[in-house]
């Protein structure tokens, strides 16, 4: 083992937590109304301590253990038996543990990320319900077949950090769920403005200070690979950035806080499948062009279509997810990742299919999964909360807890009333 790399991996894996909570929550928090910002933000923490059990008991065993034709890991790390201080799988340079640790960092906030299609109605116990059985049939077949030793590895998918795997699995996730349990009361007939944009932009800042580990820590060890996807990664978020800031400029006559932020998240999404593969330039090109892909599908797509994707999971994790892992296959190039593969401009077309595969995979897994988890748990207990507690808000009706004093509970009937 090499303590550089080590010492390297720690500090990701840590990061990687770090950006989930309380990056994450701060970032969906900031966005939700003021009376869903406790319930939002436990749906991350609640995320982080349900997958990480779920993780050690059998979900990493079912990523990562020995591959059983190709579909799924075997039965090798149950409870974490055989992970120990060891080279991971005698190859890596760092323990066992650091490697499975940094995967369940991966693995939870997959899931977190898909409450942000569902933020501020569905039910706490289904969510709960949903984020242990969802990393189990979902998320961990997905990622042996990327990572673990699966057909899509096989084949030559090329997913560094997560373009397939925890963006579009998240994304698509969300917006199947958003539909599958409706829309928020009055989504069409009121404002849900972010209720705090300091809230928002310090989690927006932690995520992109997270996403560094996320990515250069999926080099796995402390090199050259490594330094390359830090680089990309922080290119294409500011590319991404200024590109949405600069397009929101022109069709809007406003450049907006939220606009910028949310086009470097939605750059850090592109870039995150192509990080450890592709040049600094093309990472450029791939974070500029998400901005605009990202900002159709949210102000377009959904204006059209009138799905309620609450915080625009799918709109950012879902489509820079899919355009990221296509890229890969278009920039790809052995000259900066010999353990990588050349994509279409590099004179090889099909890696460029084998990158639709991924996507398309990807895509079917998540709606599939998720729609067949939730229509399940439906089965034994409601999906969302009643028209009376979202009204007046989760955090108070379910938690009886409120992220500011000067929140009281809003008067029910006078609401419907109103909508009436």
């Amino acid at each position: 083992m090499d303590t550089g790399d080590t010492a390297w991996m720690l500090i990701a894996t840590a990061i990687v937590i770090f950006m989930h909570v309380p990056g994450l929550a701060l970032f969906y928090g900031g966005l939700v109304s003021e009376r869903n910002v406790v319930s939002t933000m436990m749906h991350s923490l609640a995320s982080l301590l349900v997958v990480s059990v779920v993780w050690v008991l059998w979900g990493y065993s079912l990523t990562f253990g020995t591959d059983i034709g190709g579909m799924i890991g075997g039965l090798d790390y149950l409870g974490f038996t055989d992970v120990g201080e060891e080279a991971a799988f005698g190859t890596l340079t760092i323990p066992h543990y650091t490697f499975a640790i940094f995967q369940c960092a991966f693995a939870a906030i997959t899931v977190a990320i898909i409450s942000g299609g569902i933020a501020g109605r569905i039910s706490f116990a289904a969510w709960m319900i949903f984020s242990a059985v969802w990393v189990t049939l979902v998320y961990a077949p997905m990622a042996h077949w990327v990572w673990g030793g699966g057909w899509l590895f096989k084949m030559g998918e090329l997913d560094f950090a997560g373009g397939t795997v925890v963006h579009i699995l998240s994304g698509v996730s969300a917006i199947t769920a958003a539909i599958v349990i409706g829309p928020r009361f009055e989504h069409l007939k009121k404002d849900h403005a972010p209720h705090n944009i300091v809230l928002f932009l310090i989690g927006a800042a932690t995520l992109w200070f997270g996403w560094f580990g996320f990515n250069a820590g999926s080099a796995l060890a402390s090199n050259g690979v490594t330094a390359l996807a830090f680089a990309t990664t922080h290119v294409a978020a500011t590319a991404g950035g200024l590109g949405w800031l600069l397009i929101e400029w022109k069709l809007r006559k406003r450049p907006t806080l939220v606009g910028a932020a949310t086009g470097a998240i939605a750059g850090l999404v592109g870039i995150t499948p192509a990080a450890g593969f592709v040049t600094v330039p093309s990472a450029l090109i791939i974070g500029v062009i998400s901005a605009p892909i990202c900002y159709f599908a949210i102000y377009f797509v959904k204006a059209r279509f009138k799905y309620d994707d609450t915080l625009d999971a799918f709109g950012v994790h879902g489509i820079g997810g899919i355009w990221g892992a296509i890229a890969t296959g278009i920039f790809a190039t052995k000259d900066v990742n010999p353990a990588g593969n050349n994509g279409l401009l590099y004179g090889n077309p099909e890696q460029l299919l084998h990158q639709l595969v991924g996507v398309g995979t990807a895509i079917l897994l998540a709606i599939v999964g998720t729609f067949i988890i939730l229509k399940v748990i439906s089965l034994f207990l409601p999906l969302r909360v009643s028209r009376d507690e979202e009204l007046m808000g989760l955090d108070l009706s379910f938690h009886e807890e409120s992220a500011y004093n000067t929140i009281q509970p809003v008067d029910v009937n006078t609401e419907v009333s109103k909508s009436s």
